[in-house]
């Protein structure tokens, strides 16, 4: 199975970023890429951290979730949808959801971001408060597809090592992220980190970046790839827009995993 991790440089314009993401959608799937994902904020990077919240969606109805499930229905892929904005408990806060849709156009899971992005990164100007206006959510998520078992974390995620742990005893094989790591940040840490939780759960990874020039004046990393596991990057889009694309081989995973049995030698484990 061909797996693909969408690269973008969103803008504030909803309409516009659906354009874009349709035409790499569609350019993944040409390659024949059955599992797509886009990258986090890929339907809109605001010009302040409050547009989010006139454009959330309520639950199963609105224009970005409309689209994911017509990219999935049409183009006969698994998509899983970057994060789209949707209503929260609190009226001034939305969830970051990360919603994945079958090759059918069917809504088969959603996963609202745990950690939230409140950092200012060194060496810069750069101040991130995304608690101002994000819920956090609480739940890990870990689904059957056709594929294998896809486990699903958002670009802040990476840095918790206990979560994709968790995610591994529910039976994870292949981790989709959507992200949108600053260019510092990405510079020093995106593929460490992508290749560490590849290497410790013995498990593929598909990370779709965020990577460009915004008009909110943020600079995001790139580089989106695709890791083994064993930590080979198997396909990697350094700049611009466009996708990775490379083969899932659960074979390999299942013989990694009984020959390298790090995993069996665990001693503490999540409970």
């Amino acid at each position: 199975m061909m797996g693909a991790a969408v690269q973008m440089a969103s803008s504030p314009n909803v309409e516009a970023n659906l354009i874009e993401a349709e035409r790499l959608i569609a350019a993944a799937a040409d390659a024949g890429a059955k599992l797509i994902v886009l990258p986090e904020n890929f339907a809109c990077m605001g010009m302040s951290e409050f547009d989010k919240l006139g454009i959330r969606e309520d639950d199963h109805s609105g224009p970005i979730q409309e689209f994911l499930a017509r990219m999935a229905q049409q183009h006969s892929a698994w998509v899983v949808g970057g994060t789209a904005p949707m209503a929260a408990r609190s009226p001034d806060k939305v969830r970051a959801s990360c919603l994945v849709y079958d090759d059918r156009g069917r809504r088969v899971a959603r996963y609202d971001k745990i950690h939230l992005f409140d950092v200012d990164v060194p060496g810069t100007d750069e101040r991130h408060r995304e608690s101002n206006t994000i819920e956090a959510g609480d739940r890990p998520v870990v689904l059957e597809t056709p594929f294998g078992n896809l486990g699903v974390a958002i670009c802040y995620d990476l840095r918790f090592p206990e979560l994709f742990r968790s995610m591994l005893d529910d039976g994870m094989e292949i981790l989709a992220v959507p992200a949108a790591f600053t260019a510092e940040t990405g510079a020093a840490h995106w593929e460490l980190l992508v290749r560490a939780r590849a290497v410790e759960n013995l498990c593929y990874v598909i990370a779709a970046d965020q990577g460009g020039f915004h008009l909110n004046n943020r600079h995001t990393f790139g580089g989106s790839m695709i890791v083994d596991p064993w930590g080979e990057v198997l396909s990697r889009l350094a700049n611009g827009t466009g996708h990775a694309c490379a083969e899932i081989d659960l074979s390999r995973l299942y013989k990694v995993r009984q020959t390298f049995p790090v995993l069996q030698h665990r001693r503490l484990v999540c409970q």
